[in-house]
């Protein structure tokens, strides 16, 4: 099958990311919401990330108008019922995603695949709850999506040979690099990640270091490029305890226990900086560590 149309739920972060790489690449793209304002604010995004790109002559600014061109907006989740290949992107909330599923299912056509971006959850589980567990599998992106060239590719138990060559074939178009990863809790890229991000949190709880220096000992001493509280910062950091809950439900490890500092953080909504403030304060000129 050819995938000529993608729908995307959810125009928040990875939506918007992910509706960006997909129209530059030649796919029409039908992007949904729950809100107007963040549709709206998604294609705003969209285009200055494009303008970006143009100023870096990475792409021409008949490219850019092409791109803007060919990503659609709707509130309503049933008009994706016409595209052949969904990915989901709301919130890291399994009843959140089977929800949005269980509506969307009677309106699809009987060839389109469905996929989800969660970073953790088990796509096995999400697709039982369809009507095409064969047609359905994870197709998770890196933040930001346009920088990232890495794309974890999910099989469920069920997933078939030409669904996974056929999401194979989207990411190859994109000029990014998949990743086969088995259906265990956080895949491979998180299960790795997001457990270092949790012991940097312990490191700070427990007076090891404060936020600058755990970040700076990061950075200085193990070449990474952003310290493990900014990264976290960059995540969320109620998308860093879902995942952390995840791994610790699901493979019933202690070593996986989140940190409770990151659940005080996330309960006093300090949830980095889409809420202005996380491990560190961005509410003014430059982010000040909190800690």
């Amino acid at each position: 099958m050819e995938i000529q149309k993608i729908g995307i739920i959810g125009a928040g972060q990875m939506g918007n990311g992910i509706a960006h790489v997909m129209a530059l690449a030649g796919y029409d793209v039908l992007l949904t919401d729950i809100s107007q304002d963040a549709l709206d604010a998604a294609l705003a995004l969209v285009a200055r990330n494009l303008d970006r790109q143009v100023s870096r002559d990475l792409i021409s600014a008949a490219d850019k108008d092409a791109t803007m061109a060919r990503i659609g907006t709707t509130l309503t989740l049933t008009d994706l019922g016409q595209t052949d290949l969904i990915i989901e992107a709301a919130t890291e909330r399994e009843t959140v995603k089977q929800a949005i599923f269980d509506e969307l299912l009677p309106h699809l056509q009987p060839h389109t695949i469905l996929t989800s971006n969660t970073s953790s959850i088990s796509i096995t589980r999400l697709a039982s709850r369809t009507d095409r567990p064969e047609k359905f599998m994870g197709f998770h992106f890196m933040n930001p999506v346009p920088l990232m060239k890495l794309v974890e590719l999910i099989r469920g138990i069920a997933t078939d040979e030409p669904t996974y060559k056929a999401c194979l074939g989207v990411v190859e178009r994109l000029g990014k690099t998949a990743a086969s990863a088995e259906d265990f809790p956080a895949f491979i890229v998180n299960r790795i990640l997001v457990p270092m991000i949790n012991e940097a949190v312990y490191t700070l709880y427990e007076g090891v270091g404060n936020v600058k220096s755990i970040d700076e000992s990061m950075k200085l001493g193990a070449n990474h490029p952003m310290g493990p509280l900014e990264l976290a910062d960059f995540i969320g950091l109620d998308t860093c305890l879902a995942i952390m809950n995840v791994l610790h439900d699901g493979l019933a490890d202690t070593k996986y226990r989140p940190c409770p500092l990151l659940v005080k953080y996330v309960e006093a909504g300090w949830l980095g900086r889409k809420s202005g403030r996380g491990f560190y304060d961005y509410r003014g000129d430059t982010p000040v560590p909190t800690r």
